[in-house]
């Protein structure tokens, strides 16, 4: 099973990180082998929406749990519309997250344990939703009835599928090319949500 555990290092031995969207490094661990792969966080330093930029850099890293401190609302959702479980890891190295896993000690998370943006300033998070909030209204009537169909009597769009000539490996092209859109579409909408509850 590859697992994902947020890191201060590039190691097993490095310390677990409290905090999932804003770690510097993802460490993604094979639970058979012990191999791993440590990978700098890209959302470490962005200004806003870095747990949805998180959330799917390890979707996209192939992880089937993640191990970390928090997980804000956004990052869980995420994770959550992936099928990815979240884990509690209190303190510790990434080792020892990945040893309590597999000995089913660590707390799964049924939801997430820290407000959106955390970890931000309060200037950039009113900075960016203004910005934002005008650029994103005109693409998401597009996404949420292309993609995602959950209210209004939208329907869902199935992916477009390839002449029946075309090789399996260029109808998984398409597929992956789907979810993508799909999953920048969920972003943008979270990331919408989160803007309109604050100017609540």
């Amino acid at each position: 099973m590859r697992i994902v555990v947020s890191s201060q290092g590039e190691s097993l031995e490095a310390p677990a990180s409290p905090v999932f969207g804003r770690c510097p490094v993802y460490v993604f661990v094979d639970t058979e082998t012990l191999e791993f792969e440590a990978v700098p966080n890209p959302a470490m330093n962005q200004g806003g929406g870095a747990g949805i930029q998180a959330a799917q850099f390890v979707v996209e890293g192939g992880a089937q749990a993640v191990l970390t401190g928090n997980l804000g609302p956004n990052a869980f959702d995420v994770l959550r519309a992936a099928g990815i479980p979240g884990y509690l890891v209190p303190e510790g190295t990434v080792g020892q997250a990945v040893e309590a896993f597999k000995a089913n000690r660590l707390q799964s998370m049924e939801g997430a344990n820290v407000a959106a943006h955390a970890g931000m300033g309060g200037g950039m998070g009113r900075g960016m939703g203004r910005g934002m909030g005008r650029g994103m209204g005109r693409g998401m009537g597009r996404g949420m009835g292309g993609g995602m169909g959950a209210s209004g009597g939208f329907q869902p769009t199935t992916p477009p599928r390839p002449a029946p000539e075309a090789a399996p490996e260029s109808e998984l092209a398409q597929l992956h090319e789907t979810l993508a859109s799909l999953r920048q579409q969920l972003a943008e909408t979270m990331e919408r949500i989160d803007q309109l509850e604050k100017e609540e």
